[in-house]
């Protein structure tokens, strides 16, 4: 259809919720199915969030706020930032969105012109390359290895930067791959950013999901030039289990934060006010739910992963962080979309194929599920595994 314009026709259809939605409508016809390729907690909100959010439907908080969000929310994330990053922010630098998805497509709009190249490390989450073309910007996509637990190193940052080189886009803990960049790796990066005045998007989404003696930090903690560097993103959808509440928010520094806010106010305008104040009660009250699913992803974590290395004829490191596991299928002889397609219809086990993460030799499989289902879902992959 000629009307429909090229900068939509140049973005491809996200695959995650694809394999999703398709495992959905077999579940809908009866089909037994073990999902394996959730990308949120299995776990119901908490009630006390919900209890926020109903309390501020009955006090009729039902109206527009300020488009960056209530004043009390963005204050509390300005303290959590400065309590648990080590990141001093005020709270006018603090912009609430509908979701950690629309802060970084507004961070990306707020930098980025046509033409500008933006460095994306793959495995990548699938949007970022997206968001950069639909912000007329050319996505620079580096590889990393396995062997450097799919980490981009200094020297990959600096032999793929160019005089059009604007941002660079750091997810850490990462999906669909786990790892964690450590203090020292996140400011060896942050010093060739420095060098030319690179934008740091750090998307810090599964910041509470890190485990053993892993540590997470935010970049932006790092030192006073990376902070005037960096726009940190992180919300609410995985720590708190409030997927489809739609809460995230951006911290930066002042000019890039109004910006942010600008486009939100021609855009969303505000995030639901309701669930704003969920999202606040989430703050004040959310530690112990915090450190109950940490503890529980952990040990689904050691117990896929421990299953995954047993297999012959594939490869995982082991994740760090999130709650996913980077399958290297190489040696199976089949490329993503195919060999997900033969996982689903053949033995009812749904993953994501690594193609839409920018890897077409892996998939990723999630731990956000039961250990009943994840015994059961890996037993069925490993059959899938010794038939090719």
């Amino acid at each position: 259809m000629d009307s429909i314009s090229s900068r939509v026709d140049k973005v491809a259809p996200s695959l995650t919720l694809s394999v999703t939605n398709q495992a959905k409508a077999m579940k809908a016809r009866g089909e037994e199915v073990y999902g394996l390729a959730g990308g949120e907690p299995d776990q119901d909100t908490p009630d006390f969030i919900k209890q926020a959010a109903i309390d501020a439907l009955n006090e009729g908080k039902t109206k527009y706020t300020p488009a960056a969000g209530i004043p009390e929310l963005r204050e509390a994330i300005a303290e959590k930032l400065k309590t648990d990053n080590g990141i001093d922010y005020d709270p006018r630098q603090i912009v609430v969105n509908s979701g950690a998805k629309q802060s970084c497509f507004n961070a990306i709009l707020a930098v980025v012109e046509e033409g500008d190249e933006v460095i994306i490390p793959a495995p990548y989450w699938v949007s970022y390359p997206e968001m950069v073309r639909l912000a007329g910007g050319i996505p620079v996509i580096v590889e990393t290895t396995a062997e450097n637990d799919w980490k981009l190193t200094p020297e990959q940052f600096e032999e793929n930067m160019t005089g059009l080189t604007k941002m660079i886009i750091l997810n850490t803990p990462g999906n669909p791959t786990g790892s964690v960049y450590s203090a020292d790796e996140l400011k060896a990066l942050g010093e060739v950013a420095l060098y030319e005045d690179i934008i740091i998007l750090s998307d810090e989404i599964y910041e509470h999901l890190v485990y053993g003696e892993t540590k997470h930090t935010s970049i932006a903690s790092l030192s006073k030039d990376l902070y005037d560097l960096t726009i940190t993103v992180n919300g609410f959808s995985k720590a708190y289990s409030m997927t489809g509440w739609r809460i995230g928010y951006t911290a930066a520094p002042k000019p890039l934060a109004d910006a942010i806010s600008k486009i939100q106010g021609h855009t969303t305008s505000n995030a639901t006010t309701f669930a704003q104040y969920g999202a606040l009660a989430a703050l004040a009250e959310g530690k112990d739910f915090i450190k109950d699913l940490n503890a529980e992803y952990d040990v689904r974590r050691q117990f896929v992963h421990g299953r995954l290395s047993a297999i012959n004829n594939i490869k995982v490191v082991e994740p760090k962080g999130a709650f996913y596991c980077l399958v290297d299928t190489t040696d199976l002889g089949l490329k993503s979309v195919n060999l997900c397609d033969k996982l689903l219809t053949r033995y009812r086990v749904a993953a994501v194929p690594g193609i839409a993460f920018g890897n077409d030799n892996s998939i990723r499989i999630s731990y956000c599920t039961t250990l009943d289902v994840l015994n059961e879902g890996l037993s069925r992959f490993e059959e899938f595994c010794k038939a090719h």
